[in-house]
C-alpha cells in the first residue's frame, strides 16, 4: 500500500487538510488511526461532521502522534488503496513537553518511507519575511531534502486569505522547478489539483 504523507510546520493546516481532502475524494466517516511514540495504537470512528472538532485546534502540536486514515484513491479506470497520513509539526529548537518532541521525532522518521508527500505551507504567513527565516531551519531543511523525492509537492495553504497571493510567489521562487499547488484547506480549494498529482504519482509506482 502506498503511503502519503502530510507535513510542515504546525498549525499551517495539516489536519484540516487531511480531513477535507478525504471528504473531498467521498469519506463520510473516518476510521483514523493513531501510533503513538512507544508503538501503541488505537482505531476510532468519527464523523466528518465531527472531525474537525475532535482533531483541529488552533493551539500549537494539538497533533500528538502519527494520524492515518486509510482509503480508495481512483488511479486510472481502477482504484488503489492508499494510507493517508497527518503528523506532528515542526517546530525550531528543542520542545520542553516530551510528547512534542516525541511526536517531531515519529515526523522526521516516516517522511524517508513515504511515497507522496505533501508539503503544507502557510502563504499568507511567508509573505511578510524570507521564506527561510518563516520556514526555520527544520522545515526549510526538510523541503531541500524531501523534494529530491519523486512523489514531493509544496501545498501553498490559506490563499483565501487577502495577501497571500505574495507568499505563494516567494514560495514558487525559492522552490522554482518544484511542483506548488495553491489551495485552501480550509474551503477546499485546490483539491482538484492536488488528487490529481497524487493520482498521477500513485499511477507511476504500478506502470
Amino acid at each position: 500500500m502506498k503511503q502519503c504523507t502530510i507535513i510542515g510546520k504546525t498549525n499551517v493546516g495539516k489536519t484540516l487538510f487531511l480531513i477535507n481532502f478525504a471528504e473531498y475524494l467521498g469519506v463520510k466517516s473516518f476510521d483514523i488511526n493513531f501510533l503513538y511514540n512507544e508503538g501503541s495504537k488505537i482505531s476510532k470512528k468519527i464523523s466528518s461532521k465531527n472531525a474537525i472538532s475532535h482533531l483541529v485546534d488552533e493551539s500549537p502540536h494539538k497533533t500528538r502522534c502519527i494520524q492515518s486514515i486509510t482509503l480508495d484513491f481512483a488511479v486510472g479506470k481502477g482504484k488503489k488503496r492508499i494510507r493517508i497520513v497527518d503528523t506532528a509539526g515542526f517546530i525550531d529548537g528543542i520542545h520542553p513537553d516530551i510528547e512534542v518532541r516525541k511526536a517531531i521525532s515519529q515526523t522526521l522518521a516516516i517522511i524517508r518511507d513515504s511515497d507522496i508527500i505533501l508539503h503544507i505551507i502557510d502563504a499568507y504567513a511567508a509573505k511578510n519575511k524570507d521564506l527561510p527565516s518563516y520556514m526555520g531551519e527544520v522545515d526549510y531543511q526538510i523541503a531541500q531534502f524531501a523534494q529530491l523525492k519523486r512523489g514531493y509537492a509544496i501545498l501553498a495553504n490559506k490563499m483565501d486569505i487577502p495577501g497571500a497571493k505574495e507568499g505563494f510567489y516567494k514560495i514558487k521562487e525559492e522552490f522554482s522547478g518544484h511542483i506548488v499547488l495553491p489551495i485552501s484547506a480550509l474551503y477546499k480549494r485546490g483539491f482538484k489539483e492536488v488528487k490529481t498529482f497524487v493520482s498521477r504519482n500513485i499511477w507511476s509506482f504500478f506502470i
